[in-house]
């Protein structure tokens, strides 16, 4: 066994046998060790060598937790013609259909969704509602705790329709760094449609002014 390295320590594995750990030196292992089990059957047999292999010890370098395809997208990874189809058994969505031919139900159906082959679940609006609220546009980011008024009493605040309208709407403020994103109705920033600014000197300016650099001279 070639590139066996210091002996770092030894275990029982039963009353006739131990294994030994050995470092080992190969290049690409840093913290594995060779552990060679040896046993003896007893009181004056022979030790043998029953087991050798590498296993990684506590810093050893080891490839990470294989995760299924399925769960490997992660939020932004999408890019242009790609596909991400839900699974199948997916919580955040269930199924509803409708078929009407009265138009009066079928405004109604839009508005809340029903029509389509399936719409949110209440497990996929509240998983959307707490990701939402603990994003950059959250009440508690740090630009909502530094806004002179929330996002609820400005005028560019336009709520979302459906069960996320009570907490959620769109920004519509091209000034503001939420235009065009999902905000709670707490969040707020410094482009609030009511903000006002003292626009009044800082040096306080007399009523009534002296030129004293014109002076008429009379002889």
């Amino acid at each position: 066994m070639d590139r066996v390295g210091a002996h770092v320590g030894v275990h029982g594995e039963d009353e006739h046998s131990v294994t030994h750990l050995f470092e080992a030196e190969h290049a690409g292992y840093r913290g594995w060790n060779w552990a060679v089990t040896v046993a003896q059957a007893g009181e004056g047999f022979p030790v043998s060598v029953s087991e050798v292999v590498l296993l990684p010890g506590e810093d050893a370098l080891v490839a990470p937790e294989w995760v299924p395809w399925s769960e490997r997208v992660r939020a932004g990874d999408l890019g242009v013609g790609d596909l991400m189809p839900p699974r199948e058994d997916d919580p955040r969505l269930v199924e509803a259909y409708v078929h009407s031919d009265d138009p009066a139900v079928e405004e109604v159906a839009l508005e809340i969704g029903l029509g389509r082959t399936r719409v949110l679940s209440r497990e996929g609006r509240l998983d959307a509602a707490e990701r939402w609220a603990a994003s950059e546009f959250g009440p508690k980011s740090d630009m909502a705790r530094s806004a002179p008024a929330h996002c609820g009493t400005c005028g560019f605040y336009t709520r979302v329709a459906g069960a996320f309208g009570a907490a959620f709407g769109v920004c519509a403020n091209e000034i503001a760094p939420a235009d065009g994103h999902v905000v709670h109705v707490e969040y707020g920033c410094g482009a609030h449609s009511q903000v006002e600014v003292d626009i009044s000197p800082m040096v306080p300016v007399a009523d009534l002014v002296y030129d004293d650099a014109q002076l008429d001279v009379s002889e």
